[in-house]
Protein backbone atom coordinates (compact mmCIF):
# COMPACT_ATOMS: atom_id res chain seq x y z
CA UNK A 1 0.00 0.00 0.00
CA UNK A 2 1.48 3.35 -1.05
CA UNK A 3 1.69 6.53 1.03
CA UNK A 4 -1.38 8.07 -0.60
CA UNK A 5 -3.61 5.05 0.18
CA UNK A 6 -2.35 4.87 3.78
CA UNK A 7 -3.12 8.55 4.25
CA UNK A 8 -6.63 8.16 2.81
CA UNK A 9 -7.45 5.28 5.17
CA UNK A 10 -6.04 7.19 8.14
CA UNK A 11 -8.09 10.34 7.45
CA UNK A 12 -11.39 8.58 6.65
CA UNK A 13 -11.43 5.59 9.02
CA UNK A 14 -9.63 6.59 12.24
CA UNK A 15 -12.15 7.68 14.92
CA UNK A 16 -12.40 11.45 14.54
CA UNK A 17 -11.84 12.22 18.22
CA UNK A 18 -8.61 10.26 18.27
CA UNK A 19 -7.52 11.69 14.93
CA UNK A 20 -8.14 15.31 15.98
CA UNK A 21 -6.33 14.81 19.28
CA UNK A 22 -3.36 13.16 17.56
CA UNK A 23 -3.10 16.08 15.13
CA UNK A 24 -3.87 18.73 17.74
CA UNK A 25 -1.34 17.78 20.40
CA UNK A 26 1.78 18.47 18.29
CA UNK A 27 0.22 21.70 17.03
CA UNK A 28 -0.66 22.81 20.56
CA UNK A 29 2.87 22.02 21.76
CA UNK A 30 4.49 24.00 18.94
CA UNK A 31 2.11 26.94 19.43
CA UNK A 32 2.65 26.94 23.18
CA UNK A 33 6.40 26.97 22.73
CA UNK A 34 6.10 29.76 20.15
CA UNK A 35 3.99 31.78 22.54
CA UNK A 36 6.28 30.97 25.44
CA UNK A 37 9.22 32.42 23.56
CA UNK A 38 7.12 35.50 22.79
CA UNK A 39 6.39 35.75 26.50
CA UNK A 40 10.09 35.17 27.21
CA UNK A 41 10.90 38.23 25.07
CA UNK A 42 8.30 40.18 27.04
CA UNK A 43 9.72 38.96 30.35
CA UNK A 44 13.42 39.54 29.66
CA UNK A 45 12.94 42.86 27.86
CA UNK A 46 10.61 43.95 30.66
CA UNK A 47 13.55 43.88 33.06
CA UNK A 48 15.16 46.67 31.01
CA UNK A 49 12.38 49.18 31.84
CA UNK A 50 8.84 50.24 31.01
CA UNK A 51 9.72 51.84 27.65
CA UNK A 52 11.66 48.75 26.57
CA UNK A 53 8.70 46.60 27.57
CA UNK A 54 6.43 48.79 25.45
CA UNK A 55 8.74 48.19 22.46
CA UNK A 56 7.81 44.50 22.57
CA UNK A 57 4.16 45.42 22.02
CA UNK A 58 5.05 47.69 19.10
CA UNK A 59 7.25 45.11 17.37
CA UNK A 60 4.67 42.42 18.09
CA UNK A 61 2.43 44.32 15.67
CA UNK A 62 5.09 43.94 12.95
CA UNK A 63 5.44 40.24 13.70
CA UNK A 64 1.68 39.87 13.41
CA UNK A 65 1.83 41.34 9.90
CA UNK A 66 4.51 38.83 8.88
CA UNK A 67 2.52 36.01 10.47
CA UNK A 68 -0.59 37.15 8.61
CA UNK A 69 1.18 36.71 5.28
CA UNK A 70 2.70 33.38 6.30
CA UNK A 71 -0.63 32.03 7.52
CA UNK A 72 -2.41 33.27 4.39
CA UNK A 73 0.01 31.42 2.10
CA UNK A 74 0.34 28.36 4.38
CA UNK A 75 -3.36 27.88 5.12
CA UNK A 76 -4.34 28.88 1.59
CA UNK A 77 -2.14 26.26 -0.04
CA UNK A 78 -2.58 23.72 2.75
CA UNK A 79 -6.37 23.75 2.55
CA UNK A 80 -6.25 23.12 -1.20
CA UNK A 81 -3.54 20.47 -0.78
CA UNK A 82 -5.58 18.53 1.80
CA UNK A 83 -8.44 18.29 -0.69
CA UNK A 84 -6.11 17.40 -3.58
CA UNK A 85 -4.64 14.56 -1.53
CA UNK A 86 -8.19 13.32 -0.86
CA UNK A 87 -8.43 13.10 -4.66
CA UNK A 88 -4.96 11.42 -4.70
CA UNK A 89 -3.40 14.19 -6.83
CA UNK A 90 0.10 14.65 -5.33
CA UNK A 91 1.46 16.39 -8.46
CA UNK A 92 -1.04 19.23 -8.25
CA UNK A 93 -0.37 19.43 -4.51
CA UNK A 94 3.34 19.96 -5.26
CA UNK A 95 2.52 22.92 -7.51
CA UNK A 96 0.51 24.58 -4.74
CA UNK A 97 3.16 23.89 -2.09
CA UNK A 98 6.04 25.22 -4.22
CA UNK A 99 4.11 28.28 -5.36
CA UNK A 100 3.20 29.33 -1.81
CA UNK A 101 6.72 28.63 -0.52
CA UNK A 102 8.57 30.71 -3.10
CA UNK A 103 5.98 33.50 -2.85
CA UNK A 104 6.68 33.55 0.90
CA UNK A 105 10.42 33.97 0.36
CA UNK A 106 9.85 36.76 -2.17
CA UNK A 107 7.43 38.72 0.00
CA UNK A 108 9.71 38.33 3.02
CA UNK A 109 12.62 39.71 0.98
CA UNK A 110 10.54 42.79 0.15
CA UNK A 111 9.93 43.44 3.84
CA UNK A 112 13.66 43.13 4.49
CA UNK A 113 14.74 45.45 1.67
CA UNK A 114 12.09 48.12 2.27
CA UNK A 115 11.63 47.88 6.02
CA UNK A 116 15.19 48.12 7.36
CA UNK A 117 15.96 51.54 5.79
CA UNK A 118 12.59 52.86 7.01
CA UNK A 119 12.66 51.25 10.46
CA UNK A 120 12.05 54.39 12.54
CA UNK A 121 9.01 55.73 10.62
CA UNK A 122 7.69 52.17 10.48
CA UNK A 123 7.87 51.85 14.28
CA UNK A 124 6.09 55.20 14.67
CA UNK A 125 3.37 53.98 12.32
CA UNK A 126 2.90 50.93 14.53
CA UNK A 127 2.30 53.06 17.62
CA UNK A 128 5.72 53.79 19.10
CA UNK A 129 6.09 56.83 21.34
CA UNK A 130 9.26 58.97 21.35
CA UNK A 131 10.61 57.20 24.43
CA UNK A 132 9.81 53.70 23.10
CA UNK A 133 11.14 54.37 19.57
CA UNK A 134 14.90 53.64 20.13
CA UNK A 135 14.10 50.26 21.66
CA UNK A 136 11.46 49.37 19.04
CA UNK A 137 13.77 50.27 16.14
CA UNK A 138 16.61 48.18 17.56
CA UNK A 139 14.37 45.17 18.16
CA UNK A 140 12.37 45.50 14.92
CA UNK A 141 15.46 45.64 12.68
CA UNK A 142 16.33 42.01 13.47
CA UNK A 143 12.72 40.90 12.90
CA UNK A 144 12.78 42.43 9.41
CA UNK A 145 16.10 40.73 8.62
CA UNK A 146 14.51 37.38 9.47
CA UNK A 147 11.25 38.14 7.60
CA UNK A 148 11.80 35.74 4.62
CA UNK A 149 12.57 32.87 6.99
CA UNK A 150 9.65 33.66 9.31
CA UNK A 151 7.12 33.68 6.48
CA UNK A 152 8.66 30.65 4.78
CA UNK A 153 8.62 28.66 8.02
CA UNK A 154 4.91 29.31 8.48
CA UNK A 155 4.18 27.99 4.99
CA UNK A 156 6.19 24.81 5.60
CA UNK A 157 4.60 24.33 9.02
CA UNK A 158 1.03 24.70 7.82
CA UNK A 159 1.36 22.53 4.72
CA UNK A 160 2.87 19.76 6.85
CA UNK A 161 -0.12 20.02 9.21
CA UNK A 162 -2.64 19.88 6.38
CA UNK A 163 -0.91 16.76 5.10
CA UNK A 164 -1.51 15.17 8.50
CA UNK A 165 2.13 15.47 9.64
CA UNK A 166 1.66 17.73 12.64
CA UNK A 167 4.48 15.99 14.52
CA UNK A 168 7.11 17.12 12.04
CA UNK A 169 5.63 20.63 12.00
CA UNK A 170 5.94 20.66 15.79
CA UNK A 171 9.61 19.68 15.73
CA UNK A 172 10.58 22.58 13.49
CA UNK A 173 8.75 25.34 15.34
CA UNK A 174 9.43 23.97 18.81
CA UNK A 175 13.17 23.70 18.29
CA UNK A 176 13.37 27.32 17.20
CA UNK A 177 11.22 28.42 20.14
CA UNK A 178 13.37 26.60 22.68
CA UNK A 179 16.53 28.11 21.18
CA UNK A 180 15.01 31.58 21.44
CA UNK A 181 14.17 31.10 25.10
CA UNK A 182 17.78 30.03 25.75
CA UNK A 183 19.21 32.78 23.57
CA UNK A 184 17.32 35.71 25.14
CA UNK A 185 19.28 35.94 28.41
CA UNK A 186 22.55 35.09 26.64
CA UNK A 187 22.31 37.94 24.13
CA UNK A 188 20.48 40.44 26.36
CA UNK A 189 22.67 40.04 29.45
CA UNK A 190 25.67 37.91 28.49
CA UNK A 191 26.60 39.98 25.43
CA UNK A 192 25.09 43.19 26.88
CA UNK A 193 22.97 43.76 23.75
CA UNK A 194 19.81 44.84 25.57
CA UNK A 195 16.67 44.90 23.44
CA UNK A 196 18.71 44.13 20.32
CA UNK A 197 19.73 40.85 21.93
CA UNK A 198 16.10 39.74 22.07
CA UNK A 199 15.70 40.60 18.40
CA UNK A 200 18.87 38.75 17.39
CA UNK A 201 17.83 35.70 19.41
CA UNK A 202 14.45 35.66 17.64
CA UNK A 203 16.07 36.01 14.20
CA UNK A 204 18.53 33.15 14.81
CA UNK A 205 15.80 30.88 16.18
CA UNK A 206 13.69 31.55 13.08
CA UNK A 207 16.62 30.56 10.88
CA UNK A 208 16.97 27.24 12.71
CA UNK A 209 13.23 26.56 12.46
CA UNK A 210 13.28 27.27 8.74
CA UNK A 211 16.16 24.88 8.03
CA UNK A 212 14.68 22.05 10.13
CA UNK A 213 11.21 22.43 8.63
CA UNK A 214 12.60 22.50 5.10
CA UNK A 215 14.56 19.28 5.64
CA UNK A 216 11.59 17.51 7.25
CA UNK A 217 9.25 18.70 4.51
CA UNK A 218 11.42 17.41 1.69
CA UNK A 219 11.85 14.05 3.42
CA UNK A 220 8.29 13.33 4.53
CA UNK A 221 5.66 15.43 2.73
CA UNK A 222 3.66 14.00 -0.17
CA UNK A 223 3.97 17.32 -2.02
CA UNK A 224 7.43 18.38 -3.19
CA UNK A 225 9.18 21.76 -3.23
CA UNK A 226 11.12 22.61 -6.38
CA UNK A 227 11.50 25.73 -8.55
CA UNK A 228 10.09 23.80 -11.51
CA UNK A 229 6.88 23.24 -9.53
CA UNK A 230 6.35 26.97 -9.03
CA UNK A 231 3.26 28.04 -10.97
CA UNK A 232 2.91 31.54 -12.36
CA UNK A 233 -0.62 30.62 -13.38
CA UNK A 234 -2.95 33.22 -11.91
CA UNK A 235 -5.62 30.61 -11.07
CA UNK A 236 -3.20 28.71 -8.83
CA UNK A 237 -2.04 31.87 -7.11
CA UNK A 238 -5.61 33.09 -6.70
CA UNK A 239 -6.67 29.74 -5.18
CA UNK A 240 -3.91 30.11 -2.59
CA UNK A 241 -4.59 33.76 -1.84
CA UNK A 242 -8.39 33.60 -1.78
CA UNK A 243 -8.42 30.49 0.42
CA UNK A 244 -5.88 32.10 2.72
CA UNK A 245 -7.57 35.52 2.85
CA UNK A 246 -9.34 34.73 6.15
CA UNK A 247 -5.94 34.26 7.81
CA UNK A 248 -4.57 37.40 6.20
CA UNK A 249 -7.52 39.43 7.35
CA UNK A 250 -7.61 37.81 10.80
CA UNK A 251 -3.92 38.37 11.44
CA UNK A 252 -3.81 41.62 9.49
CA UNK A 253 -6.67 43.06 11.46
CA UNK A 254 -4.91 41.93 14.61
CA UNK A 255 -1.95 44.03 13.46
CA UNK A 256 -4.16 47.03 12.77
CA UNK A 257 -5.94 46.50 16.07
CA UNK A 258 -2.64 46.12 17.93
CA UNK A 259 -1.35 49.32 16.36
CA UNK A 260 -4.60 51.13 17.19
CA UNK A 261 -4.41 49.81 20.75
CA UNK A 262 -0.82 51.08 21.04
CA UNK A 263 -1.85 54.51 19.78
CA UNK A 264 -4.84 54.71 22.14
CA UNK A 265 -2.81 53.46 25.09
CA UNK A 266 0.08 55.79 24.24
CA UNK A 267 -2.24 58.76 24.74
CA UNK A 268 -2.31 57.83 28.44
CA UNK A 269 1.25 56.66 29.28
CA UNK A 270 4.08 54.25 28.43
CA UNK A 271 2.87 52.18 31.39
CA UNK A 272 -0.50 51.79 29.68
CA UNK A 273 1.17 50.67 26.42
CA UNK A 274 3.25 48.14 28.35
CA UNK A 275 0.26 46.83 30.32
CA UNK A 276 -1.90 46.31 27.26
CA UNK A 277 1.02 44.69 25.38
CA UNK A 278 1.53 42.20 28.22
CA UNK A 279 -2.20 41.49 28.34
CA UNK A 280 -2.28 40.88 24.58
CA UNK A 281 0.62 38.43 24.85
CA UNK A 282 -1.11 36.56 27.68
CA UNK A 283 -4.34 36.38 25.70
CA UNK A 284 -2.46 35.08 22.64
CA UNK A 285 -0.91 32.39 24.84
CA UNK A 286 -4.31 31.24 26.11
CA UNK A 287 -5.88 31.32 22.65
CA UNK A 288 -2.99 29.31 21.20
CA UNK A 289 -4.25 26.12 22.84
CA UNK A 290 -7.73 26.54 21.35
CA UNK A 291 -6.25 27.45 17.98
CA UNK A 292 -4.09 24.33 18.17
CA UNK A 293 -7.19 22.17 18.64
CA UNK A 294 -8.91 23.87 15.71
CA UNK A 295 -5.84 23.44 13.52
CA UNK A 296 -5.79 19.73 14.37
CA UNK A 297 -9.40 19.66 13.19
CA UNK A 298 -8.70 21.41 9.88
CA UNK A 299 -7.01 18.59 7.92
CA UNK A 300 -9.70 16.20 9.18
CA UNK A 301 -12.45 18.57 8.05
CA UNK A 302 -10.97 19.35 4.64
CA UNK A 303 -10.17 15.75 3.78
CA UNK A 304 -13.53 14.32 4.85
CA UNK A 305 -15.49 17.14 3.22
CA UNK A 306 -13.78 16.43 -0.10
CA UNK A 307 -14.19 12.67 0.42
CA UNK A 308 -17.89 13.36 1.13
CA UNK A 309 -17.78 11.81 4.61
CA UNK A 310 -20.28 14.30 6.02
CA UNK A 311 -21.24 12.32 9.12
CA UNK A 312 -17.56 12.33 10.15
CA UNK A 313 -17.37 16.06 9.46
CA UNK A 314 -20.33 16.77 11.75
CA UNK A 315 -18.93 14.62 14.52
CA UNK A 316 -15.48 16.20 14.17
CA UNK A 317 -16.88 19.73 14.39
CA UNK A 318 -18.99 19.00 17.49
CA UNK A 319 -15.96 17.53 19.24
CA UNK A 320 -13.77 20.48 18.27
CA UNK A 321 -16.28 23.11 19.40
CA UNK A 322 -16.79 21.43 22.78
CA UNK A 323 -13.07 20.96 23.33
CA UNK A 324 -12.17 24.57 22.51
CA UNK A 325 -15.00 25.93 24.69
CA UNK A 326 -13.95 23.84 27.69
CA UNK A 327 -10.28 24.73 27.31
CA UNK A 328 -10.98 28.46 26.96
CA UNK A 329 -13.36 28.41 29.95
CA UNK A 330 -10.70 26.81 32.17
CA UNK A 331 -7.99 29.17 30.96
CA UNK A 332 -10.31 32.14 31.45
CA UNK A 333 -10.94 31.12 35.05
CA UNK A 334 -7.21 30.82 35.68
CA UNK A 335 -6.50 34.17 34.02
CA UNK A 336 -9.19 35.90 36.07
CA UNK A 337 -8.07 34.37 39.37
CA UNK A 338 -4.34 34.95 38.97
CA UNK A 339 -4.23 38.12 36.85
CA UNK A 340 -2.04 40.20 39.25
CA UNK A 341 0.44 37.36 39.69
CA UNK A 342 0.66 36.82 35.94
CA UNK A 343 1.21 40.49 35.06
CA UNK A 344 3.78 40.93 37.85
CA UNK A 345 5.94 38.22 36.29
CA UNK A 346 6.56 40.51 33.32
CA UNK A 347 6.63 43.99 34.83
CA UNK A 348 6.72 45.13 38.47
CA UNK A 349 5.84 48.78 37.83
CA UNK A 350 2.75 49.54 39.99
CA UNK A 351 0.90 51.36 37.21
CA UNK A 352 1.53 48.55 34.71
CA UNK A 353 0.38 46.03 37.31
CA UNK A 354 -2.82 47.97 38.07
CA UNK A 355 -3.84 48.48 34.43
CA UNK A 356 -2.70 45.05 33.22
CA UNK A 357 -4.39 43.05 35.98
CA UNK A 358 -7.78 44.57 35.30
CA UNK A 359 -7.35 44.22 31.53
CA UNK A 360 -6.41 40.54 31.84
CA UNK A 361 -9.39 39.82 34.08
CA UNK A 362 -11.78 41.45 31.64
CA UNK A 363 -10.19 39.63 28.71
CA UNK A 364 -10.50 36.30 30.54
CA UNK A 365 -14.25 36.77 30.97
CA UNK A 366 -14.86 37.04 27.23
CA UNK A 367 -12.41 34.34 26.23
CA UNK A 368 -14.82 31.39 26.01
CA UNK A 369 -16.90 33.16 23.33
CA UNK A 370 -13.89 32.97 21.01
CA UNK A 371 -14.68 29.26 20.50
CA UNK A 372 -17.87 30.26 18.66
CA UNK A 373 -15.81 32.30 16.21
CA UNK A 374 -12.63 30.21 15.86
CA UNK A 375 -14.12 26.77 15.16
CA UNK A 376 -16.65 27.82 12.47
CA UNK A 377 -14.10 30.10 10.80
CA UNK A 378 -11.58 27.30 10.41
CA UNK A 379 -14.31 24.90 9.27
CA UNK A 380 -15.39 27.25 6.48
CA UNK A 381 -11.86 27.97 5.32
CA UNK A 382 -10.89 24.31 5.15
CA UNK A 383 -14.05 23.31 3.30
CA UNK A 384 -13.61 26.03 0.68
CA UNK A 385 -16.40 28.27 2.04
CA UNK A 386 -14.24 31.30 1.35
CA UNK A 387 -16.77 34.09 1.72
CA UNK A 388 -18.07 32.90 5.09
CA UNK A 389 -14.56 32.19 6.35
CA UNK A 390 -13.45 35.69 5.38
CA UNK A 391 -16.38 37.35 7.11
CA UNK A 392 -15.89 35.44 10.36
CA UNK A 393 -12.15 36.13 10.28
CA UNK A 394 -12.85 39.87 10.13
CA UNK A 395 -15.25 39.90 13.06
CA UNK A 396 -13.19 39.44 16.21
CA UNK A 397 -10.07 41.47 15.46
CA UNK A 398 -11.55 44.11 13.20
CA UNK A 399 -15.25 44.65 12.59
CA UNK A 400 -16.09 44.19 16.25
CA UNK A 401 -12.91 45.25 18.03
CA UNK A 402 -11.86 48.45 16.25
CA UNK A 403 -15.17 50.35 16.62
CA UNK A 404 -15.46 49.22 20.23
CA UNK A 405 -11.86 50.29 20.95
CA UNK A 406 -12.34 53.77 19.51
CA UNK A 407 -15.74 54.33 21.11
CA UNK A 408 -14.98 52.89 24.55
CA UNK A 409 -11.48 54.40 24.91
CA UNK A 410 -12.74 57.87 23.97
CA UNK A 411 -15.72 57.70 26.33
CA UNK A 412 -14.37 55.65 29.25
CA UNK A 413 -10.60 56.18 29.01
CA UNK A 414 -8.38 53.33 30.22
CA UNK A 415 -11.37 51.17 31.32
CA UNK A 416 -12.56 51.42 27.72
CA UNK A 417 -9.25 50.00 26.50
CA UNK A 418 -9.66 47.13 28.94
CA UNK A 419 -13.25 46.41 27.91
CA UNK A 420 -12.82 46.53 24.12
CA UNK A 421 -11.42 43.03 23.52
CA UNK A 422 -13.79 41.02 25.78
CA UNK A 423 -16.79 42.86 24.32
CA UNK A 424 -15.51 42.11 20.81
CA UNK A 425 -15.08 38.40 21.71
CA UNK A 426 -18.67 38.11 22.91
CA UNK A 427 -20.11 39.95 19.91
CA UNK A 428 -18.02 38.03 17.34
CA UNK A 429 -18.96 34.68 18.86
CA UNK A 430 -22.69 35.42 18.82
CA UNK A 431 -22.58 36.75 15.26
CA UNK A 432 -20.73 33.61 14.06
CA UNK A 433 -23.29 31.16 15.40
CA UNK A 434 -25.99 31.56 12.70
CA UNK A 435 -23.48 30.90 9.91
CA UNK A 436 -22.37 27.52 11.23
CA UNK A 437 -25.96 26.45 11.94
CA UNK A 438 -26.90 27.30 8.35
CA UNK A 439 -23.86 25.42 7.00
CA UNK A 440 -24.84 22.17 8.67
CA UNK A 441 -28.52 22.59 7.76
CA UNK A 442 -27.48 22.81 4.10
CA UNK A 443 -24.98 19.93 4.31
CA UNK A 444 -26.40 16.60 3.04
CA UNK A 445 -27.12 14.04 5.74
CA UNK A 446 -25.72 11.24 3.60
CA UNK A 447 -22.20 11.01 2.21
CA UNK A 448 -22.97 12.40 -1.22
CA UNK A 449 -21.48 15.02 -3.53
CA UNK A 450 -22.02 18.72 -2.91
CA UNK A 451 -20.84 21.54 -5.17
CA UNK A 452 -17.82 23.54 -4.00
CA UNK A 453 -18.59 27.00 -2.71
CA UNK A 454 -17.24 30.01 -4.57
CA UNK A 455 -15.64 33.12 -3.13
CA UNK A 456 -18.89 35.01 -3.04
CA UNK A 457 -20.61 32.51 -0.76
Amino acid sequence: MNQSEQHYIKMTQTPVEHLIVSLSVPTIVSMLISNIYNLADTYFVGTLGVSASGAVGVVFTLMTVLQAIGFMLGHGSGSVISRLLADRDADAASHYASTSFFLALGIGALFLLLGVPLIRPLMRLLGSTDTILPYAAEYGRYILIAAPLMIGSLVLNNVLRYEGMAFYAMIGLSLGGILNIIGDPIFIYGFHMGVGGAGLSTALSQAVSFIVLLVLFQRHAQSRLAPRNFSANWRTIWDILSTGFPNLFRQGLMSVSSGALNHCAGAFSDACVSAMAITSRCQSFMLSIAIGICQGFQPVAGFNYQARKFARLRRAFRFTLKATAVVLALLGLAGFAFAPQIISRFQSDPEVLRIGSRALRMTSVGLVFSALNLSPGMLFQTCGQKGRALLLACLRGGLCFLPLLLILSSTLGIPGLQLAQPCADVLAGLLSLPFVLQFFRDLPLEDQHVPADDFSA
